[in-house]
């Protein structure tokens, strides 16, 4: 059984159609990129999954039990944090009460808390340095670090992240795919959407490819970075096509396992 299952799950905004038919299964432990053109609907399967946006039709299913039916605070209580995209930070509190939030869904289990904390302190020693400062004072890569960190306070069995790399330097992206692989190697399942489709894929087993808000492609990561025309035939050209690590500046991301704060 996987960890998760999404079966013929169709979403709707008005008379917008934004999901249509999607299929998607995530096994425990496992990486996995979900790519796409903007519009193709990977938000939507995030925030879908995660229980902010429901299903008009279909089922998704964590250890084979339904939650699609289920508010998004009890999404987060069988096990799924969600770094969504835009960040969605409660700025005007520190450091430190962002990530006492994202432990909520652990609160019955109080002795975890500073054991948890610990821990993203220490994968994060800047956010350690900031604990006591707001989040919207921080500069946009230590925003996206707390986004990270406090989505793992809850000890997650699957992390998804929209958009991780979105506005940063390179040298944060590798530090935040470090930090997200250590995470995985511990045990908890990645679901990424990347729009840089070399580094998600050189930090992934399998990718789907989202278009038009249905699966166009899926296979495994190796398969589809050794198969650019086959990428680009449903991602377009340009930045969201390219399966090399080089940003629009020219620059190059740092290669898997070589990141660096």
């Amino acid at each position: 059984m996987a960890l998760l299952e999404m079966h013929d799950v169709h979403v709707s905004y008005g008379p917008v159609v934004a999901l249509r038919g999607v299929n998607i299964e995530i096994e425990a432990g496992e990486r996995v990129a979900l790519l796409g053109t903007n519009g193709a609907g990977k938000s939507t399967t995030l925030r879908t999954i995660s229980g902010m946006v429901p299903a008009k039709e279909g089922e998704i299913l964590l250890d084979g039990e339904p939650i699609h039916r289920l508010p998004a605070y009890k999404v987060v209580g069988h096990g799924v944090s969600h770094g969504p995209e835009g960040r969605e930070l409660f700025t005007g509190l520190t450091v430190e009460e962002n990530l006492r939030y994202g432990f909520w869904p652990q609160h019955k289990n109080k002795g975890r808390y500073q054991e948890n904390l610990d821990r993203v302190f220490e994968m994060f020693p800047r956010l350690e340095e900031r604990r006591k400062q707001a989040a919207g004072t921080l500069s946009g890569g230590e925003q996206q670090m707390l986004v990270v960190a406090r989505a793992l306070m809850s000890d997650p069995r699957l992390l998804m992240v929209d958009e991780l790399s979105l506005g940063l330097a390179p040298q944060i992206v590798a530090l935040l795919f470090d930090i997200i692989e250590q995470a995985n190697e511990s045990g908890t399942a990645v679901l990424i959407v990347e729009q840089f489709v070399g580094m998600a894929l050189a930090h992934t087993d399998r990718a789907y490819v989202l278009g038009k808000g249905k699966i166009v492609l899926e296979g495994t990561s190796k398969e589809l970075r050794e198969s650019p025309g086959l990428l680009e035939s449903y991602l377009g050209g340009g930045e969201a096509a390219a399966t090399d690590d080089k940003r629009p500046d020219g620059t190059h991301l740092a290669p898997h396992g070589k990141g660096n704060s």
